[in-house]
């Protein structure tokens, strides 16, 4: 499995060779440093720890500085720090770079970021509930109506669809189809949308059931 951490820069649209419009989504995948490397023998799986972005040495906290220091990058700490998990023990050295060449050849891609919040809301907007009658002495407009279940059980069942925070959680998007790839940019062209706003930190991996 292959995995860059990127940003989101908006969406845009390209036509092929063919003249068929695709709506796409323009992320800026790496340049990513290698923070750590997880062997199998030494810590009982596989995986690299990425680095993206850069933030002052001033607002790293020094237990923080020290892991750093091992991979050379206490002068320019990354912002963000994640894990990708693989399957065999991977070859990169600490402190070398990933760039978005390493999706050269990929065709499917899955997508992970944070959606935007929207804060409390109604049933309506939160799960499309239509709503009373607006006329003829309809009283209750936009609420979820009775949601009761009288003696028994006496409660209301877990999962019921009511109003409250929508929005700002993690979500993925799988199968997303790579379009275009712009290495020498490290730019990914990906049709159609993905979670998050324009700027937001996204992880990008190689599709899991495609098997690319």
């Amino acid at each position: 499995m292959k995995g860059l951490i990127g940003k989101k820069l908006g969406m845009t649209q390209v036509y092929s060779e063919q003249g068929i419009l695709t709506p796409v989504t323009v992320i800026e995948a790496g340049p990513c440093v290698v923070v750590d490397v997880k062997t199998a023998e030494k810590d009982g799986y596989s995986a690299l720890q990425l680095g993206y972005g850069r933030r002052k040495a001033k607002n790293v906290s020094k237990p923080v500085m020290g892991h750093f220091k091992r991979s050379g990058l206490e002068n320019n700490p990354p912002a963000i720090v994640r894990e990708f998990r693989l399957a065999e023990d991977p070859q990169a050295e600490l402190g070398s770079e990933i760039k978005a060449e390493v999706f050269d050849g990929t065709e499917y891609l899955d997508i992970t970021g944070i959606t935007k919040g929207r804060g409390f809301q109604g049933v309506v907007k939160r799960w499309n509930f239509r709503g009373g009658r607006y006329s003829h002495g309809g009283g209750w407009k936009r609420k979820p109506g009775s949601i009761g279940c009288r003696e028994w059980p006496a409660h209301v069942i877990k999962g019921k669809k009511l109003p409250g925070q929508m929005g700002n959680v993690q979500r993925t998007i799988q199968n997303l189809k790579l379009v275009q790839l712009r290495a020498e940019e490290n730019l990914l062209f990906v049709k159609g949308a993905i979670p998050g706003p324009t700027g937001g930190i996204i992880m990008i991996k190689s599709a899991r059931k495609k098997g690319n």
